[in-house]
């Protein structure tokens, strides 16, 4: 069977799916704060919608499927006093996509990723807890993850290098690949205010597998792609995913068609990423567009 690694070195670009929590809200799931995309998963029909989510980007071609359990940890779940079911969600959300992955068959391999993000708001950094916090509950997080099955750590829109470094150490020690991706402003710095070439010099040492930026406005990837590009080496996998759409305090986030799929693939092939997929707002048509783009011969797109 060819492993993630195997795959990501060799037979050219992969395709990441697109987001889970706009998409559970575009369908009807309740996305509210805390528990945002967490919801899906305390009913029979959030997790029925789960499913068929992640099935319709199996079929749009994905190659990778994130593990709903960006929220399933004790200190997103605490407010609403579900703390103590960290390790039972965080399965259930496992479970359920490697039941899609049964449902829809496919001759390639494809692979599942767990979702780790920051503990506090990924738009904050000046949020971010203790180092020794840090450590011990995203300890508790991978252990969680890999518990349940994971093919992968997809380690994304971290927004400092101190959380980031944390995590990926904690993950790289599983022996599982470890996928580093950071929320940049417009400008392609990390929110922190920290570079990407920062964060190249102190992850590329941990042997993480790629790195990259996900959930910055899809016209802006570019700029913090073009630094990392230049600050790993060639041959380095680099990851891409935008968002559609913006945060909002009440439901978490607002969905709008300003990008439609075509529009998409046009800015992801100014991407020099090895992994393209979505982030929030994104659908499976927006994968599919990228599925046929990935394949059409005059494509630029993710040959990095």
């Amino acid at each position: 069977m060819t492993t993630f690694l195997e795959r990501l070195q060799h037979g050219g670009p992969l395709l990441l799916d697109g987001a889970t929590g706009t998409e559970l809200n575009r369908r009807g799931v309740d996305t509210g704060l805390p528990l945002w995309s967490a919801n899906a998963l305390l009913t029979e029909e959030g997790q029925r919608i789960l499913l068929q989510i992640h099935e319709d980007y199996l079929r749009a071609g994905a190659e990778i499927l994130t593990t709903n359990t960006f929220r399933t940890h004790r200190r997103a779940l605490a407010p609403s006093g579900r703390a103590g079911l960290a390790l039972e969600l965080t399965r259930r959300a496992v479970e359920i996509a490697r039941t899609a992955l049964v449902n829809v068959p496919a001759e390639r391999p494809r692979f599942l990723a767990g979702s780790i993000s920051t503990l506090e708001d990924c738009y904050r950094p000046d949020l971010v807890p203790s180092d020794q916090e840090l450590y011990d509950e995203h300890a508790e997080r991978v252990q969680h993850l890999a518990r349940a099955g994971v093919d992968l750590f997809m380690i994304e829109t971290i927004n400092t290098l101190r959380e980031a470094r944390v995590i990926a150490c904690l993950a790289v020690e599983t022996g599982l690949p470890v996928v580093v991706s950071f929320v940049c402003d417009r400008n392609g710095r990390i929110l922190s205010g920290e570079s990407l070439r920062d964060a190249a010099r102190q992850l590329l040492p941990l042997r993480v597998a790629a790195l990259g930026v996900n959930c910055a406005p899809t016209p802006d990837l570019h700029r913090g792609l073009a630094e990392l590009r230049a600050a790993c080496p060639p041959d380095f996998p680099l990851i891409a995913y935008g968002n559609i759409g913006y945060a909002d305090d009440q439901v978490g986030w607002i969905n709008t068609d300003a990008v439609h799929p075509q529009a998409y693939c046009e800015y992801a092939r100014r991407w020099p990423a090895r992994i393209v997929g979505g982030c929030c707002g994104t659908t499976p048509a927006h994968i599919a567009a990228l599925h046929d783009a990935l394949h059409d011969g005059d494509s630029d797109t993710a040959t990095a």
